[in-house]
């Protein structure tokens, strides 16, 4: 059977509401940083989430070769560090104040929630690498998630 084209493909999967994260991590000596709508929780026991990072990004050596990672779930006053976090080729860390976290994580204001993470496995996925990380700690805060759907971001609105 023939596979979808990558345009059908990626019109399909733009339809598909998510929350927006900010991947973080420190890899020899120097931050490196990406959004990642591609993010699950995969196991309570033990406590498992997976990023999935394209292997032409240019974070993804960095990310997937880290002892540890940090997932900043973005709230939805937040679609600025998502865009910035986002582009290639950038200052990304440079406009927002940080502080160095568990295996030297560069941990950056966060809306909803925030996990580090061990490095725990990665697997190849296609064009992707499953980036596995063991949750050791979270931060919790009180605002309404970012939402990213048909190529803009949103927010959740008030239920009828």
């Amino acid at each position: 059977m023939e596979s979808v084209t990558q345009s059908d493909f990626r019109e399909a999967l733009a339809r598909w509401p998510s929350g927006v994260t900010v991947v973080t991590a420190m890899h020899e000596g120097r931050p490196v940083g990406m959004t990642a709508a591609s993010f699950s929780s995969l196991s309570l026991d033990p406590p498992l989430v997976l990023v999935c990072v394209a292997g032409s990004a240019q974070s993804h050596d960095g990310l997937v070769g880290a002892a540890g990672f940090a997932v900043h779930i973005l709230g939805a006053a937040q679609a600025e560090m998502s865009a910035d976090f986002a582009r290639a080729g950038t200052d990304k860390f440079g406009a927002y104040e940080s502080e160095a976290g568990p295996f030297e994580v560069p941990l950056l204001p966060f809306g909803v929630a925030r996990l580090i993470c061990a490095a725990h496995a990665a697997h190849e996925g296609g064009d992707h690498t499953i980036l596995i990380g063991r949750v050791v700690s979270t931060e919790l805060a009180g605002t309404d998630p970012l939402l990213y759907c048909n190529r803009t971001y949103g927010r959740l609105s008030p239920s009828v």
